[in-house]
């Protein structure tokens, strides 16, 4: 095999690894709905995941609304909330079920981001204008 050969294989199995390490969620189809005004995220039949993942989110309102529906077998999971301006105005473990409230925050484009550790079982959550 002449040099040429083995860089193009090198590079092809580079290109290989980074496509396939670029979103963790993937191999278990997240479902995200991204709307002004709502947000929603779920993951089913998650196994051994740990991976963080932040996703722009418009609020025209001040507040929001926190919806949990999760069901965690192992491992944890989170959600964060922060404001337009950054501040983080939720912050609470996946819970089975329930709804809560934010923090009063600044009313644009929050952030949410999801944080799974070793996470096994389904992840859902709404976040809604209040």
């Amino acid at each position: 095999m002449n040099r040429m050969s083995v860089v193009l294989i090198l590079a092809a199995a580079m290109f290989v690894t980074a496509c396939s390490d670029t979103n963790p969620l993937a191999p278990f189809e997240p479902e995200i709905v991204n709307n002004a005004d709502a947000f929603q995220f779920q993951i089913t039949g998650a196994d051994n995941v740990t991976v963080s993942r932040s996703y722009t989110w418009h609020n025209t309102m001040t507040r929001g609304s926190i919806d949990h529906s999760t069901s965690v077998t192992g491992g944890s999971a989170s959600v964060i909330v922060l404001d337009a301006d950054g501040t983080e105005v939720y912050r609470s473990v996946l819970k089975a079920s329930g709804t809560e409230q934010s923090s009063v925050g600044t009313a644009g484009d929050w952030t949410v981001q999801v944080v799974f550790s070793r996470f096994d079982g389904t992840a859902n959550f709404r976040v809604e204008k209040l």
